[in-house]
């Protein structure tokens, strides 16, 4: 049907006949003359209708935005002042001599070249895919892909396919289930990701295992997680931690050189501790400088925690240093901050503004009386402000003022510009093993087959509080791109850790017994680590959303609205 994509037509083909199949993307009629610019999938080209050409022409007149069409012309050079040099093919146009019209089109629910809403976005996602905004996306996503290919192929990693249905196995997310037809009342779990498999294939021995593989979770949404993903995972024997980081850092360096044609600088490697400490967060930006610095509880003795006390629960009182001297936040900067702030229960918070260090000038702002002149002299002795700077002083229960500062962080790091345009990979090591709950059961921070650090079985049942993961995740400015551990090889260091979280006796044990046989039989040691390839693509296409990369996407309600799942079964 067509000779050339649009985008494909060069100086080369000028006084060749061509034939193109694409979109109207414009119409502009000009009385004796009409221009229309037709779009494919590789790009737009003008095409030139004259009303010499009298029965094409009065075919033309017909056309709208995306009517589907087909056009046999010839190419030729535009005239200088119509040159076009926004387009790849601005150079040249299509004298038409045919124009066939596939189909007509209703005027589109979505404007291309506006910003519309994310629910238009996805109820008409066929018709936001035409965008070649969009096209690009997926072309760039496509590349990536089969770079990975590449890479792993060259690195003697075996492509091993695993099952998508599966037994439901403990794990962090609630498991989509599927009914048997032939078993009934029983249900197989759609995979939440290849763990228990790739382990196994280490035991048979295949040594390097990996796979692009779409994996499945019922949780919370937000803008970097969907229920169905797409994971690069792999998996391999007789190595540590070192090894794995060493063959992901290469693989995203080149990934990032290739596609960006940047080189990324050394990762850093930051403990899940320090991370906390400093950013209040184990998946940091680290292009924003700023750090939090811990106050004393005791300076802020007389403040009443109301519940929080009651609970008996960790506070944590610490600082956000805003850099002021050189773009000067306004007030609806610090309401946008409050208004953040107030969304939580029993916060503390208060601004220092430092107006002359020398003359000990401080302006408080919220509450005035609680600080005395000598209580405000050490925090700026400690927060080394200069003068212009505001001091942010929050207090509260310490997960919260965690999470929070996190987010105060990110966005006063845009409103000052401290964000620079950089990429700053880093790794986060040594996680906490376990989480203990409020009942005093626990439960695993990564997943149950992550192996502990530099810990014996001893150690591990009389202290499991203290227990460090041998696990590891990759940060790319702000995001996790990835995660993995060193896995538990040993068949009694599996059982402690499933006594420990209390799965010994519970109706997982039988889920998990296949598992368990496995490890008797030899069971080298293994690491491995799965990659987002979603964030992955989120930010090597600068989008800001995981939507915009995934071809149908579902709402942070899971639910999609171009189809309208999920329904009741009806068949």
């Amino acid at each position: 049907m067509r000779t050339k994509y649009c985008n494909h037509i060069s100086i080369t083909d000028i006084n060749t006949t061509v034939i193109l199949c694409g979109w109207v993307n414009r119409v502009r009629n000009f009385g004796n003359f009409i221009f229309v610019d037709l779009r494919d999938c590789s790009g737009i080209i003008q095409i030139f209708f004259h009303s010499k050409n009298s029965s094409v022409f009065k075919k033309a007149m017909q056309l709208k935005n995306e009517f589907c069409i087909q056009i046999v012309g010839v190419v030729q050079s535009r005239s200088k002042k119509n040159e076009n040099k926004k387009l790849n093919t601005g150079l040249l146009e299509i004298v038409a001599k045919k124009l066939k019209i596939f189909n007509v089109s209703k005027k589109l629910p979505i404007d291309f070249n506006n910003i519309y809403e994310d629910v238009i976005k996805l109820k008409y996602r066929y018709l936001d895919l035409r965008c070649l905004n969009m096209l690009q996306k997926f072309k760039i996503r496509h590349e990536i892909t089969y770079y990975i290919h590449q890479y792993m192929h060259k690195n003697n990693f075996l492509n091993i396919e695993t099952p998508i249905l599966t037994k439901s196995t403990p794990s962090g997310a609630k498991d989509y289930l599927i009914e048997s037809r032939l078993h009934k009342k029983k249900y197989y779990a759609l995979s939440q990701s290849p763990q228990l498999f790739k382990q196994l294939l280490m035991i048979a021995g295949f040594d390097r295992y990996y796979q692009i593989v779409k994996c499945f979770r019922d949780e919370d949404l937000r803008s970097d997680r969907q229920p169905e993903f797409t994971q690069v995972d792999f998996e391999v024997s007789f190595v540590n931690e070192i090894k794995i980081m060493e063959i992901t850092e290469k693989l995203i360096t080149e990934i990032w050189k290739n596609f960006l044609n940047i080189s990324l600088k050394k990762f850093s490697v930051l403990s899940f501790s320090e991370s906390i400490k400093k950013y209040g967060s184990d998946k940091p930006d680290l292009r924003n400088p700023m750090e939090l610095i811990d106050l004393p509880h005791s300076f802020f003795k007389y403040f009443n925690y109301n519940n929080i006390q009651n609970y008996d629960i960790k506070i944590r009182t610490t600082t956000l240093l805003i850099k002021n001297g050189i773009i000067k936040l306004k007030d609806h900067n610090i309401q946008s901050y409050n208004h953040i702030i107030q969304k939580n229960n029993d916060i503390l918070y208060i601004y220092i503004y430092i107006q002359d260090i020398s003359l000990k000038k401080y302006k408080i702002i919220n509450i005035k009386n609680l600080l005395n002149a000598k209580t405000i002299n050490e925090i700026v002795h400690r927060t080394n402000a200069k003068n212009g700077d505001i001091i942010l002083i929050i207090s509260g229960e310490y997960n919260t003022i965690n999470k929070l500062c996190n987010i105060l962080r990110e966005k006063i790091g845009y409103d000052t510009n401290l964000i620079q345009k950089i990429w700053k990979p880093t790794w986060i090591i040594d996680f906490p093993m376990f989480k203990k709950n409020k009942d005093g059961s626990f439960s695993a921070i990564h997943h149950p087959f992550t192996a502990p650090k530099n810990c014996n079985i001893t150690d591990l049942k009389n202290n499991p509080s203290s227990v460090l993961s041998n696990s590891y995740d990759l940060v790319m400015n702000g995001y996790e791109i990835g995660g993995g551990s060193v896995r538990i090889h040993d068949v009694l260091m599996q059982k402690t850790i499933f006594e420990i979280l209390n799965l010994t006796y519970s109706s997982n044990m039988d889920a998990l017994n296949f598992f368990i046989n496995a490890l008797e039989y030899g069971t080298p040691p293994h690491a491995g680590i799965a990659l987002g390839l979603d964030r992955i693509i989120m930010l090597l296409t600068n989008s800001t959303n995981i939507k915009d990369v995934i071809a149908f996407p579902k709402t942070n309600t899971a639910t999609c609205l171009m189809s309208n799942a999920p329904n009741k079964f009806i068949y």
